[in-house]
C-alpha cells in the first residue's frame, strides 16, 4: 500500500472524527485535591508498610504460610472451574483490549484522545512501578517455596506484588476515572473495586500468590489511579501533538507536495550533477533537464552537403551518474580458454629442446 492511500484513509477516520462531535460539555479533568493527596499518602504508607512486614518475617509471612497449607482450592473445588474462568479479569492482555476497545469508541464520538492516551499513560505507569519491586525483591510463589516460615525472597521470583491485582486496579479504575457523570463515576468505582477484590482473592484460592502479594497488588493499582492528575498536562500536550500532526498531514494531502525526510533521502540519488530538483513542502516542482546545445557546424558536418541541420533531441539524463572504466567492477572470465598442459610439471617451466646439435 502506498504512502498517500495510507494518508487518504487516516483522512477520512479523522474526518469522521470530525463529523460526530459528542463530547459533552460538563466533562471535567480529575484535580489532585486535598482529598486526594490525603488518600495518597494513605496508601502510601500502607504499601511501604506491607514490604517492611514481609522483608522482617513479621506475623504477615506466617498468615501466608497457614493459608498456603489451609489449600483453599481442596476446600472448595467446586468453585475451581469457575473461578479459573474470573482470574482472566486480571490478566493485563485480554483486559487492555477490552478496555480500550470500549475507550476506543469514546475517542470517535467525543472527538478526543484523552481516554486511549490515559489507559496507555496508566499502564505504562503499572508496568514500570509493579515490574520494578517484582525484580528487585525476587519472591518466590507458594507452588514453589523451598523453606518452610521464609519470606522467599531474592531467590529469582516474580510473584510479589500480585500483578493480576494491581492491573485489575488499573485497567477497570481508569474506566471510572474516565466516567463523564459523578454518579457514572460512583457506580464504576464500585464495580472496579468488586473485580479488583475479587482477582486478588481468587489468586490465593488457586495458590498463585501468597496474601501479602495481593494486599500489595491492591496498593501499587490505587497508588497509579491516585496519581494520574498528576500526568494530566502530559496526557494533554499529547493529545495537542497527535491533533497537530493531523493538521499537517491534512495540509500535505491537499497540497500534494512530498514530505521532507523523503525528498531529503532521494535528492541525492536523483540530482545527476544538480540537473533534477525534488519539489520539497511548499516548493516548486520538478524541473526538467536543459537541452545541451550543439554547434551548427557539427550539425551542418551530421547533415551532410545540401541537406538541412538536423537538430539533436536533448540529452537524456540518467537517474545515476555514469562510471568511468576504471571505476567498473571487473568481470573475471569463468574459465580460461587455453587447454590444459597435463605432462607440463607443477611449479617450474618446461624444458626447452636444445638446438644448434
Amino acid at each position: 500500500m502506498r504512502t498517500d492511500q495510507i494518508l487518504t484513509r487516516l483522512e477520512r477516520v479523522f474526518a469522521r472524527l470530525d463529523r460526530e462531535p459528542e463530547r459533552p460539555a460538563h466533562l471535567q479533568t480529575p484535580q489532585m485535591s486535598r482529598h486526594r493527596v490525603v488518600l495518597l499518602g494513605s496508601t502510601l504508607a500502607f504499601y511501604l508498610a506491607i514490604v517492611v512486614a514481609v522483608l522482617t518475617t513479621s506475623w504477615l509471612v506466617r498468615l501466608d504460610w497457614q493459608v498456603m497449607f489451609f489449600r483453599p482450592y481442596e476446600q472448595w473445588p467446586q468453585l475451581h472451574a469457575f473461578l479459573d474462568y474470573l482470574v482472566v479479569l486480571g490478566q493485563r492482555g485480554p483486559t487492555a483490549v477490552m478496555v480500550a476497545a470500549w475507550l476506543g469508541w469514546r475517542s470517535w464520538r467525543q472527538h478526543t484522545l484523552r481516554p486511549l492516551i490515559t489507559l496507555g499513560v496508566a499502564l505504562l505507569l503499572l508496568n514500570i512501578t509493579v515490574g520494578a519491586v517484582k525484580l528487585g525483591l525476587g519472591r518466590l510463589g507458594p507452588h514453589y517455596a523451598t523453606q518452610i516460615g521464609s519470606a522467599e525472597l531474592f531467590a529469582g521470583g516474580d510473584i510479589f506484588p500480585s500483578g493480576h491485582t494491581a492491573n485489575a486496579v488499573v485497567t477497570w479504575g481508569i474506566l471510572a476515572y474516565l466516567a463523564s457523570t459523578t454518579v457514572t463515576r460512583r457506580v464504576l468505582s464500585v464495580v472496579s473495586a468488586t473485580v479488583s477484590l475479587s482477582v486478588g482473592a481468587t489468586t490465593v484460592y488457586l495458590g498463585t500468590h501468597w496474601v501479602s502479594d495481593v494486599l500489595l497488588g491492591w496498593s501499587a493499582g490505587l497508588l497509579i489511579m491516585l496519581a494520574l492528575p498528576w500526568f494530566e498536562p502530559l496526557i494533554a500536550g499529547a493529545e495537542a501533538r497527535v491533533f497537530a500532526l493531523r493538521e499537517r498531514l491534512r495540509r500535505r494531502l491537499e497540497t500534494g507536495t512530498v514530505p521532507v525526510p523523503v525528498a531529503t533521502a532521494l535528492t541525492p540519488l536523483l540530482s545527476a550533477g544538480g540537473k533534477w530538483q525534488l519539489r520539497l513542502a511548499g516548493g516548486a516542482g520538478p524541473q526538467e533537464p536543459a537541452a545541451v546545445p550543439v554547434p551548427a557546424t557539427a550539425q551542418a558536418a551530421v547533415a551532410g552537403p545540401g541537406h538541412a541541420p538536423v537538430p539533436r533531441p536533448a540529452a537524456h539524463v540518467s537517474g545515476r551518474p555514469h562510471l568511468i572504466r576504471s571505476e567498473r567492477t571487473p568481470v573475471t572470465p569463468a574459465g580460461s580458454r587455453r587447454p590444459a598442459h597435463t605432462e607440463r610439471p607443477a611449479g617450474r617451466a618446461a624444458a626447452r629442446p636444445a638446438t644448434g646439435g
